[in-house]
């Protein structure tokens, strides 16, 4: 037909080349040519830029007796109007980077020439440390021998070329360090994801917490609340999952102050803390074997701890939150039918106990809420499989009645690459959260059920104060590479915005 007929005519039209500029052209010439031709033979590939993180094969040129590699990278099509190269292309084409670094074997130093269109400013630096740095991780803690993965192991360093802007030597220095930072908050929040319950449990999650605080230079302290300390606040909700586990909740409670100059925000950020998740007597018949992904919220919290810890951001005091247990079947375990007393004194009608995560959440949520008294609260759970059916496994969804929240979040999700889709509150579908003989039950009906899960949550904040729900079930995990670190680049920068 005759639109097959114009995608064949535009195959065959001749690609327009590609053309070098400034230091780039000066190299081509140096190397007579070669990058030219480089481009010339990928020129179909690479048409109006190529795909954001995409790559040429890797040409080798000797010079001076020793061979010296060469790639070209997509950074996509030119942005219109002359807006900024976006972050998410930054990103792409540094972790593009970070791969070919590994991939050519005995790579010792690798220099990155940017064209004019990527100013020298400290935030295209810092967005290009961070996901140089992130993608360098490989969890190598459970490998033996030649099973152990070592990224660009013979990398000694790495230079940047940049050809416009005019920020300082030592800020774009500073943003490299704080790319690295935001980096290892990341790579933490893959590690206590990928753990195994068998060696990550709630108490090596205090653990971790702990080590988070002592690590911080003091800009950060931990207290972790035991048992009793939760019974004393009546966290009914939280200790009735906790219930059936071998080892003793904990609730984990991280605060970063600034060491200088006025607070003007009071944050709380809560993370669900399941190391394991059964399903308890309501068992899961399928996917258990990931359910150590379940603490997903709670890594993207600790995760952005240690880097707000080492970041030390002006402005801003943060409370990071975190109910860890386990939701596992015994003799002691809670059972459908129960009715829970959260710490604010609703009654919980337990319909099924694989909707486990909000229970923990409920007293987490009124302990920001009313023992702390956070400004504003967000909250980050793998919470329900709903959401995986509508946003799918790369973008997590945002429930908030407050618009100013939520545009936050969007502005933070698009710089971070940590993408977001905010989701209706409906409402009427409070209904199905009504319980025969509680104040509210559970679980609501079959259909909705991200959003009566972001219902139930609203009971255990305030309604005039700013809270937001994200549901990161569908991007926490990669079934071909494993824990991704969603959620901690989304958490630190918009702790560190707040104090703006």
């Amino acid at each position: 037909d005759d639109e097959e007929d114009e995608d064949a005519k535009a195959e065959e039209k001749e690609v327009d080349p590609i053309e070098f500029v400034g230091k780039a052209k000066e190299l081509d010439e140096a190397l007579g040519g070669a990058l030219t031709d480089l481009a010339a033979e990928n020129g179909k590939e690479f048409q109006n830029g190529g795909e954001a993180g995409s790559a040429t094969p890797v040409m080798r040129v000797i010079e001076g007796g020793k061979a010296k590699r060469y790639l070209l990278l997509g950074l996509g099509p030119q942005p219109k109007d002359d807006k900024p190269i976006e972050s998410t292309t930054l990103m792409k084409a540094a972790a593009a980077i970070a791969t070919a670094c590994h991939d050519q074997k005995k790579v010792a130093s690798c220099n990155i020439l940017l064209p004019t269109a990527i100013a020298s400013t400290p935030s295209n630096v810092q967005d290009i440390s961070t996901a140089f740095y992130s993608n360098l991780y490989s969890d190598n803690r459970y490998r033996t021998g030649k099973k152990v993965v070592k990224m660009a192991e013979s990398l000694d360093a790495v230079k940047l070329f940049m050809e416009s802007g005019t920020a300082s030597s030592d800020d774009l220095a500073a943003s490299i360090t704080t790319g690295k930072q935001i980096a290892k908050g990341v790579s933490l929040t893959k590690d206590i994801v990928n753990a195994p319950h068998n060696v990550l449990n709630s108490m090596s999650l205090a653990d971790t917490a702990k080590r988070i605080a002592e690590q911080s230079g003091g800009s950060i302290t931990c207290t972790i609340l035991d048992k009793k300390d939760c019974e004393e606040r009546g966290m009914g909700a939280y200790l009735g999952v906790a219930r059936g586990s071998e080892t003793e909740p904990q609730f984990i409670h991280l605060t970063y102050k600034p060491s200088e100059g006025d607070i003007k925000k009071k944050v709380g950020v809560i993370g669900k803390g399941l190391l394991f998740d059964t399903g308890g007597y309501n068992i899961k018949t399928s996917m258990m074997e990931l359910m150590k992904f379940d603490c997903g919220g709670a890594a993207a919290v600790l995760g952005a701890a240690r880097a707000v810890g080492d970041m030390q951001p002006e402005g801003v005091e943060a409370h990071f939150i975190v109910a860890a247990c386990e939701n596992m079947i015994s003799g002691r375990a809670v059972v459908p039918s129960d009715v829970l007393t959260a710490s604010n004194g609703k009654t919980i009608e337990v319909l099924n106990t694989d909707a486990e995560g909000r229970l923990t959440l409920a007293d987490a949520l009124v302990y920001a809420d009313k023992e702390l008294g956070c400004e504003s609260i967000i909250e980050l759970s793998t919470l329900t499989g709903a959401c995986m059916i509508s946003l799918g496994k790369k973008i997590c969804g945002v429930w908030t009645d407050d618009d100013d929240l939520a545009k936050s979040l969007e502005d933070v999700s698009k710089v971070t690459g940590d993408k977001s889709w905010r989701m209706p509150l409906a409402k009427e579908y409070n209904e199905l959260l009504k319980s025969k003989i509680a104040d509210i039950s559970n679980l609501g009906g079959p259909y909705g059920g991200a959003i009566t899960a972001a219902l139930f949550l609203q009971n255990f904040v305030s309604k005039k104060k700013p809270f937001a729900h994200l549901d990161i079930a569908g991007p926490v995990w990669d079934d071909k590479t494993g824990a991704t670190g969603f959620g901690s680049k989304l958490v630190s920068e918009w702790v560190r915005r707040q104090g703006q």
